[in-house]
Order: C-alpha cells, then sequence, then structure tokens
C-alpha cells in the first residue's frame, strides 16, 4: 500500500513539473533556444512561438519588441526580449 502511495506521489510531481511554465532562456542560451523555438523554421519568432515558452507574452508586448512590424522577431528582437524579462525576474 506504501509503495502505491509513493509510486502514485511520484507520478503526480512528475505530471505537475512537466506543466510548470518554462522559464526565459539565459542570454547564453538565446541562439539555441531562438532556433528551438522557430518551430517553422522562418528564421523569425511568431506570438504563438514566442508564448510556447512564455505563455503570458500578450500581442501588445510582442509588438513593442517587434520594432520593424514584421510579425515575427528576429534574433536581434528576441534577444532584447529576452535581455528585459530576464531583468524582470
Amino acid at each position: 500500500m506504501m509503495t502505491r502511495l509513493l509510486f502514485g506521489l511520484s507520478a503526480l510531481s512528475m505530471s505537475a513539473a512537466a506543466q510548470v511554465t518554462p522559464a526565459v532562456p539565459p542570454a547564453d542560451e538565446g541562439e539555441s533556444q531562438f532556433a528551438a523555438l522557430d518551430v517553422d523554421a522562418s528564421g523569425g519568432l511568431s506570438l504563438s512561438e514566442v508564448q510556447s515558452a512564455a505563455p503570458d507574452v500578450t500581442a501588445n508586448t510582442f509588438l513593442q519588441y517587434d520594432t520593424d512590424l514584421s510579425g515575427e522577431l528576429s534574433e536581434t528582437e528576441f534577444a532584447a526580449w529576452r535581455d528585459a524579462t530576464a531583468s524582470e525576474q
């Protein structure tokens, strides 16, 4: 009985851990994070791609960093967002 309880609690804790919102990637991981988030390989990150790592990002916040108004964040724009967000934490 105790083994089942411990196993169940372990499974529950792993499930909860999988639902934790990912943190903003550190600056030294930015390039690899950018490539990983660019799921359509367009060379830019759409709002939905950014939200896959940071669900709280709003369209307004996204637009603040999409300085060329392309509808995607370039690597430079992403780095600016990442650095600004990292300093808020």
